[in-house]
């Protein structure tokens, strides 16, 4: 496989399960109640927003892929769902197991969660602190200072939750997946077999992943932000007008700030060996102690089999003889 298509490898972790996805598949294992992997392969096609040339451009494509990670992580999640509720896969001794599964309500909740979790991003990581520096300016403080304090106060919220959720035992596991995705991929961009002995020796830090790219935005806005002009509409207005000028204007302008971040990540994910950018990467990659936990070799299986999973139809796809033996089962209806 080329060294260059590893940056078109990437995955997420879920509730018991890994998704990765490769150039032209992606894929879900999930560990089931009984202990057994189930996995889901699917084609990714292009969507007609995807066959739009201008959106691969650079600046431009950030803001599409995190887009189209969404949009994979909600077919990831719908699907961990189902494993989990399915009784095909229940064990033995569960209660539930005779109980059908209600497909419709647990696509409604988890749409829901998701409306939810964004908004109340957006409210807590960007409305809030604007709202909490905003009496700055009664204390003398001009706009170029409040704007400073206000992106402090957003990376201090950023790791004190990341920080406060990682405290909760179910997350931990899923952080532990995390840390498994993060060890696959490490394993197979070292060119190591996908085996769970060598993806236990790598390590759970990787500079592509989704935390470094919200250090990395933060990072980025604390210096787009800072020397932004505060009051574009005057400073005698309300209190509350101020604020969500502010955070409208914000929002205006974060897909360029998640633009200029990406490609910040694309480019050190090529020289990741490189000391300068192992340096300009620190604090991302520092950051993932947070998001990550050493994985079982339980959370490694899993990760390796989506990982195959991929890497098997791509190599058929391109004409390989790659074998892997691996089982894909269809998203429970």
């Amino acid at each position: 496989m080329p060294k260059g298509e590893y940056l078109q490898y990437g995955g997420q972790a879920i509730i018991e399960g890994v998704m990765m996805r490769s150039p032209h598949w992606f894929a879900v294992a999930c560990r089931a109640p009984n202990k057994e992997i189930i996995v889901h392969t699917e084609h990714l096609e292009k969507s007609w927003v995807g066959r739009q040339k201008w959106l691969k451009w650079p600046f431009f494509r950030g803001s599409f892929a995190l887009l189209e990670t969404m949009a994979l992580g909600v077919k990831a999640m719908r699907f961990a769902s189902r494993v989990q509720m399915d009784p095909i896969y229940a064990e033995a001794t569960s209660e539930e197991a005779g109980k059908p599964m209600n497909t419709k309500v647990q696509d409604l909740a988890i749409g829901g969660t998701l409306v939810f979790s964004l908004g109340f991003g957006v409210l807590i990581f960007n409305y809030l602190p604007n709202l909490l520096s905003e009496p700055l300016r009664g204390q003398g403080f001009g706009g170029t200072a409040i704007n400073f304090v206000t992106e402090v106060v957003k990376i201090v919220f950023f790791l004190g939750y990341m920080y406060a959720i990682g405290r909760l035992p179910d997350i931990q596991r899923v952080f532990q997946y995390h840390g498994a995705e993060h060890k696959a991929i490490n394993a197979m961009e070292a060119g190591r077999p996908l085996t769970v002995e060598e993806t236990a020796l790598q390590t759970r830090l990787h500079p592509r992943c989704g935390t470094s790219f919200a250090i990395v935005v933060l990072l980025v806005s604390m210096v787009f932000f800072t020397f932004l002009p505060r009051y574009p509409f005057g400073t005698d207005r309300p209190y509350l007008f101020n604020v969500t000028a502010r955070f409208l204007v914000e929002m205006v302008l974060l897909p360029i700030v998640s633009g200029i971040a990406y490609e910040i990540i694309r480019t050190a994910g090529k020289f990741k060996n490189s000391a300068w950018v192992q340096s300009l990467l620190w604090p991302g990659l520092m950051s993932q102690y947070l998001t990550t936990r050493e994985p079982d070799a339980e959370h490694m299986e899993v990760a390796l089999a989506a990982l195959q999973a991929v890497v098997k139809e791509e190599s058929k796809e391109a004409g390989g003889g790659e074998d892997i033996a691996l089982e894909s089962a269809p998203l429970p209806a």
